[in-house]
């Protein structure tokens, strides 16, 4: 392995554990509990600045640190999710090649072959609605 992927590494499993253990419903029981325990010792504080604080800074600690998890299974899930939609591009006997890896093209260049697919739809649907299958190849 090489040093930048060991640096890493740690931070991504770090994220799938944190983001499989925040998921669980014991997790979210655990923080409506604590909703629980902090509203009811609202009297015994009388409602002070502090009782309020507590909850306020509890709750945008673990906000900012989750949006960074999220993010980060966010972007692992998607990166999977493109690889396999390459793979199966990849291997399907017509496919267009050029749409492999499409995610890392530029908005100008991937709203042209939005276009292009758009227009392929719409021709298609047009031929629906004279009657005619749209299971063929229109670029054959």
């Amino acid at each position: 392995m090489t040093p930048h992927i060991v640096r890493h590494a740690w931070y991504s499993r770090f994220a799938k554990a944190a983001a499989r253990f925040s998921g669980r419903p014991r997790v979210f029981t655990l923080a409506v509990a604590m909703i629980g325990v902090w509203l009811v010792t609202g009297p015994l504080f009388r409602f002070s600045d502090t009782w309020q604080l507590v909850i306020n800074t509890s709750t945008t600690i673990v906000t900012f640190l989750m949006v960074f998890l999220i993010q980060n299974t966010q972007n692992r899930d998607t990166e999977a999710i493109q690889v396999k939609l390459d793979e199966l591009i990849r291997v399907t006997q017509g496919a267009h090649n050029a749409l492999l890896a499409l995610e890392e093209l530029e908005e100008e260049e991937l709203d042209a072959f939005k276009a292009r697919y758009l227009a392929l739809a719409a021709e298609a649907r047009a031929r629906l609605d004279l009657g005619s299958s749209d299971t063929d190849t229109p670029e054959a």
